[in-house]
């Protein structure tokens, strides 16, 4: 597994799934061209840019370089590493026809390009450079758990609830939103958003 600090943004559920087995991290997707709209996401992807650096690995078509554009511009390039993926003609295996141009996504080339992807955006960075760091413990599932906004009773709406308050899409999994919680929030700040929530 390929360990990276910065937030990695891909386009859909599919390519988070595969990245999930070769890196270690934040993985959250643009879900296509939902991003250029949701403004929810947007914050959310400004605030991770910020904190710990991006790193954009879209497919390499023209719809890919769209929302690698785009978030670009809407984080700010110096907060954003690009990965590229190659231009592979294919279909993924899950698809009936190939795509518009006729190139495989970023959930169909090989591992070792997607690594080789990743570890040369990398090199760009410094190696002194350090990105946002918490000394205390990460938050986890038990932490949902006990604070009733994961599998208790009622928990589904104060998840809502959190989001909303917090500024977060409302659409996060319960994985993103543990990625997420953890990169943005101590757990005294997140305590005290926790305080203005309904009972459970």
């Amino acid at each position: 597994m390929l360990k990276v600090q910065q937030a990695l943004l891909v386009e859909g559920k599919y390519d988070a799934a595969r990245l999930s087995n070769l890196v270690e991290g934040t993985i959250l997707t643009t879900d296509g061209f939902r991003v250029m709209k949701d403004r929810a996401l947007q914050e959310l992807l400004k605030q991770l840019a910020k904190r710990q650096g991006l790193i954009i690995l879209t497919d390499s078509d023209a719809a890919g370089f769209k929302i690698r554009h785009f978030v670009t511009g809407l984080v700010g390039a110096a907060h954003v590493l690009q990965a590229y993926v190659p231009a592979i003609p294919g279909k993924e295996a899950r698809k009936e026809i190939p795509g518009k141009e006729g190139l495989l996504g970023v959930e169909g080339v090989p591992d070792a390009l997607i690594l080789q992807a990743l570890q040369d955006a990398l090199k760009s960075v410094p190696e002194t450079e350090g990105m946002h760091q918490k000394d205390e413990q990460p938050i986890t599932y038990t932490d949902l758990y006990e604070w009733g906004i994961s599998g208790t009773a009622n928990s589904a709406e104060r998840r809502r609830c959190l989001l909303r308050q917090l500024g977060l899409p409302p659409r996060l999994s319960k994985k993103e939103l543990l990625q997420v919680l953890s990169t943005l929030y101590t757990r005294d700040a997140l305590a005290r958003q926790l305080e203005m929530l309904p009972e459970k």
